[in-house]
């Protein structure tokens, strides 16, 4: 009896450890599926040996392979060892909100959202939440307060991006900390690589956002970014690595003349950054996505209402020289001839033109209906860069004053320029001018700077952010005018489809010299067509175009008369046709006027039929278009009964329709 009672109990003991085995099992390997509401793309998160990971399918295929997740701080690591609890939130998002200033004017955000509970050794560690809308995944981390630790530092991020073999890329290189011109770099401008393999890292640094990626045998197309940094965190890179293998990284550290921390240090409970991952079919959910914008929320109230605008600025063709006060009322005069509301007065405006003759520019600005942007150094340590005025913008003090002085004479906006760094003490800099600046009404443009990620909903006084190789660069060597129109089809599919572009474009001088002398200066290659295309391919709420007070006289008056009605705020954008690097066709809304730009970087002459689908039969429109030589015309047609228009763009043209 006694020896039949042990092998009961024995068998009782074996089958509780076979269960309880089972269960940690099945703790550290579960599986939720998050879908959107089209029920096209999916995200199945899983958790693997205490390791949690995510694997995103469209229309049934890995479009990213299993990928890891998790944060490793000083409080803890956060990536392996972690067990899913049953506290698993779903919600389900319907906002709707309005922004006149991104690349469409009323959105209606509709998304599933899922937030995955961690704990580690039986305590609270991290949410990673999850939000799929639409062709849009993205993610984040909470972190809870570890034992009695109420601050932590974020050492590394396990999130990461598994392409499947084949996939092609489309990036632009982070480059080394401190170098460049007055050692101001990194400022997201090293051209593109594109249609490039996977397993490289840059020069070494990894990618800046956004980086775009294509799938192999026409799976569709991939971009992944991040949203929603403002001073409580750094911003991130792309680091490149084996078999398809992406992570975050952090700044460099010698960035910022080494100043301050490269790894965010955070308060508990906090959530990080979302990490966003855009797929598609076509380039079409690239181009129209408004996931940067859906994932964040105002940081603070407008102080006014704030304008967007279109202006001039002399310095792009005339340089540091036209920083003078006869030419800078040439260039109010003409801002007005135009109907444009506004001028950008450059760097070295303080000693050139003095503080007492800017208030007499402004003035006189006013009376013709311009206001003025002014332009700044950002710098305190950080930069080698000798333009003025500096040592105001990185000091609250100073820089309050500053704002008083621009409120009482009438100043509409700044320019700040030269940041390089991604760091958060970088981060929380760009936050304070923006809010300060708001204080006294002022917008704010940034330049020689980082991807702005979610800004224009976060700070309502915001304008853009250059964060390209832009429109100075086409001044300075021959070669960016050679390759001008690739650029501008990698743009359209990369950079601007997260955030407003400060290029600074659209010149109608034939030579970058201020009389527009044959021979002096790079020659543009590109068409006046072209240059109106531009103007409508590259969205950002305020425009400083490239024009020059001669072009009233030198360009053809349809070009002129473009480029005094293009509007600079959009309703609504769609992805017409294109491939990056190649030619891009794209078609925006301003109220119920339609504008289609076609643009061509390849040799050969593109012949193709497009589709407005939008425009209803019978309307009349205004075609611009190119001859084989780039001459431009102007012709009128109307909407066909099937809405098929048949384009014709020559390399380095362009092809521009109105309804």
């Amino acid at each position: 009896m006694k020896t039949m009672f042990y092998k009961i109990q024995k068998q009782i003991s074996l089958k509780s450890i076979f269960l309880f085995l089972l269960l940690c099992a099945l703790k550290s390997n579960a599986q939720e599926i998050i879908n959107s509401p089209d029920n096209k793309l999916k995200v199945q998160v899983s958790v693997l040996n205490g390791k949690p990971t995510y694997t995103i399918f469209y229309n049934e295929k890995v479009v990213l392979e299993q990928s890891p997740l998790g944060l490793k701080t000083n409080v803890g690591d956060f990536s392996n060892g972690l067990e899913l609890s049953t506290k698993i939130i779903p919600t389900k998002i319907d906002e709707s909100y309005e922004l006149p200033n991104i690349k469409q004017s009323k959105v209606r955000y509709i998304a599933n959202e899922t937030s995955f509970s961690f704990t580690k050794e039986n305590k609270p560690a991290i949410d990673i939440i999850f939000r799929v809308s639409n062709n849009d995944v993205a993610f984040k981390y909470k972190v809870y307060p570890q034992n009695k630790a109420l601050s932590a530092v974020v050492k590394e991020e396990a999130s990461g991006f598994v392409l499947p073999a084949g996939t092609t890329t489309f990036l632009s290189a982070q480059s080394n900390a401190m170098v460049g011109y007055a050692r101001t770099m990194p400022s997201y401008e090293i051209p593109y690589t594109v249609d490039a393999p996977m397993g490289e890292n840059g020069i070494g640094n990894g990618y800046t956002f956004p980086c775009l990626f294509k799938l192999k045998d026409s799976k569709g197309w991939i971009l992944i970014s991040e949203t929603g940094v403002d001073s409580q965190y750094c911003a991130s890179r792309l680091i490149g690595r084996e078999n398809g293998l992406y992570t975050i990284g952090f700044p460099m550290e010698g960035e910022n003349n080494g100043i301050g921390s490269a790894t965010p240090g955070i308060a508990l409970p906090s959530e990080t950054p979302w990490r966003t991952i855009t797929v598609g079919e076509t380039l079409a959910p690239i181009v129209e996505t408004t996931v940067p914008f859906d994932l964040v929320k105002p940081r603070y109230e407008a102080s006014q209402k704030y304008e967007y605008t279109k202006g001039t600025w002399s310095w792009i063709i005339g340089m540091d020289k036209s920083m003078n006060y006869n030419e800078q009322i040439r260039y109010v005069d003409f801002s007005a001839d135009l109907g444009y509301k506004t001028l950008l007065v450059d760097a070295l405006w303080d000693t050139q033109l003095g503080r007492e003759k800017t208030e007499t520019l402004a003035k006189y600005a006013a009376n013709k209906g311009v206001g003025l942007y002014l332009w700044y150094n950002s710098n305190g340590s950080w930069n080698d860069a000798p333009q003025t005025p500096r040592g105001i913008m990185n000091n609250s003090i100073a820089r309050r004053k500053e704002m008083a002085w621009m409120k009482k004479i009438g100043i509409k906006g700044i320019k700040v320029d030269f940041f390089g760094g991604d760091k958060q003490e970088t981060m929380k800099l760009y936050e304070d001018i923006l809010f300060d600046a708001n204080d006294y009404g002022i917008m704010v443009i940034f330049h020689g700077t980082t991807l702005p990620r979610g800004w224009e909903r976060m700070y309502p006084n915001y304008v853009s952010s250059e964060a390209v190789l832009a429109s100075e660069n086409l001044f300075f060597t021959q070669k960016s005018c050679d390759t001008e129109a690739f650029s501008a089809t990698l743009h359209c599919f990369i950079r601007n489809t997260v955030g407003s572009m400060d290029f600074g474009g659209s010149a109608l001088n034939k030579f970058y010299n201020d009389k527009n002398i044959p021979n002096k200066g790079s020659k543009r290659m590109t068409s006046d067509v072209y240059a109106l295309a531009t103007a409508v391919l590259f969205q950002s709420g305020v425009q400083h175009f490239a024009l020059a007070p001669n072009n009233l006289t030198d360009a053809p008056k349809w070009a002129i008369d473009f480029m005094k009605e293009v509007p600079t705020t959009w309703d609504e954008v769609r992805f017409i046709d294109g491939y990056p690097g190649k030619y891009a066709i794209i078609a925006r809304r301003n109220g119920n006027k339609w504008y289609i730009a076609g643009i061509n970087a390849q040799k050969e002459t593109i012949k193709t039929k497009i589709k407005l689908g939008m425009i209803p039969m019978g309307d009349k429109l205004k075609k611009y278009s190119d001859d084989t030589l780039l001459n431009g015309s102007v012709s009128d047609l109307i909407q066909k009964k099937n809405q098929e228009i048949e384009l014709i763009i020559p390399c380095n043209g362009a092809v521009l329709i109105t309804n």
